[in-house]
């Protein structure tokens, strides 16, 4: 369409949840905010799909049945794709996303929401990356055995800290994700633990749905010294919508696709358009006026047009840097196996 700047954009959406343990299909236009038929409407490219899980107790039974949830969620995720063509594409690189895009069909994700998943395990995390998971946020709310998080669960006993950062388990993980080219996601984690991982890690970082604190003083949102350390070390900052996320005690109707665009600037300005993404968090509490769900992607590229952003630098914004992350992952794990061999 003339003068339409979505048309034609490869746009991923780097975090969105999936209803469990039970929820409308992904292949009907039904209630949730991401199914395929409102991808294919909002033309959307690519979605990673987290399987969320929920912090809870930290011994053998209990990481046994969070590892158990997380397989299940991929096998769920995964079957976005089916084999007979009829959904979604199974797209577990840069070059996959790319793949799916050329035939015209949602590019489908998996990701892992809570490092909790792999309990005390890297062999749960070699599983987990063997199915196709190409990011693993390391914490939820609340520590687990990797890292300290940004919000501390009291009822499950947390300190405001506990490692100061990464565990030592936590510094294994990271290495072993760059070994199996998954992406680190820093959402969620404390400050030093976002710090700590940015700088031990050999490809760059990135926060999957995260805002600005500069903007909307909240516990999950990354500052400035963030900001600069993942622009240091090539990372990125996908911003999301989650009203409170947005604006202070805001509700999604209070806000509109402009508020989005305010946390955008603010990146941009600080960062470099080259570290700055979208990761809604549709169907895990993100939506604002005028972007509900992903049919109404295209409203959201509107406003960053009418904000003077060029093509260029709206298809870096809506899934290009995603791409080259992806990609370094990708170079990364071959190099580590290379010097292995």
């Amino acid at each position: 369409m003339e003068n339409d700047p979505h048309d034609g954009l490869l746009a991923i959406d780097t975090h969105v949840d999936i209803p469990w343990p039970e929820g409308p299909s992904p292949f009907e236009d039904g209630p949730r905010c991401v199914d395929l038929p409102k991808l294919r409407r909002g033309r959307v490219a690519a979605v990673c799909f987290a399987a969320y899980i929920p912090q809870g107790r930290r011994d053998d039974a209990a990481h046994a049945a969070a590892s158990a949830r997380a397989e299940a969620m991929l096998k769920a995720i995964i079957s976005m794709a089916p084999a007979d063509g009829s959904g979604g594409m199974l797209a577990t690189s840069a070059a996959g996303i790319e793949a799916a895009f050329a035939a015209g069909k949602p590019g489908i994700v998996p990701a892992i929401e809570n490092g909790y998943a792999i309990g005390r395990s890297l062999d749960v995390l070699d599983r987990f990356a063997g199915m196709g998971a190409r990011y693993m946020t390391l914490t939820h709310n609340g520590h687990n055995e990797i890292a300290d998080a940004a919000i501390a669960l009291p009822n499950l006993g947390d300190e405001a800290q506990e490692y100061g950062g990464l565990s030592d388990f936590g510094q294994a993980v990271v290495d072993r994700m760059n070994q199996l080219g998954v992406l680190v996601d820093v959402s969620h984690a404390s400050k030093t633990s976002m710090m700590q991982a940015a700088g031990r890690s050999r490809a760059p970082v990135v926060a999957t749905h995260s805002c600005m604190k500069a903007l909307c003083d909240h516990k999950r949102n990354l500052d400035d010294e963030q900001l600069d350390m993942l622009a240091a070390t090539g990372g990125l900052a996908q911003v999301t919508i989650v009203s409170n996320f947005l604006r202070p005690r805001a509700r999604a109707m209070d806000l509109t696709v402009e508020d989005i665009v305010d946390h955008v600037d603010y990146a941009v300005k600080r960062m470099g358009v080259d570290h700055v993404g979208i990761g809604t968090d549709f169907d895990g509490g993100g939506g604002v006026r005028g972007y509900m769900n992903a049919a109404q992607t295209p409203n959201l590229t509107a406003a960053l047009a009418r904000r003077g952003y060029g093509r260029e630098e709206i298809a870096k914004i809506w899934g290009g840097n995603f791409l080259r992350l992806m990609r370094k992952a990708e170079d990364v794990a071959q190099e580590r196996k290379a010097a292995a061999d």
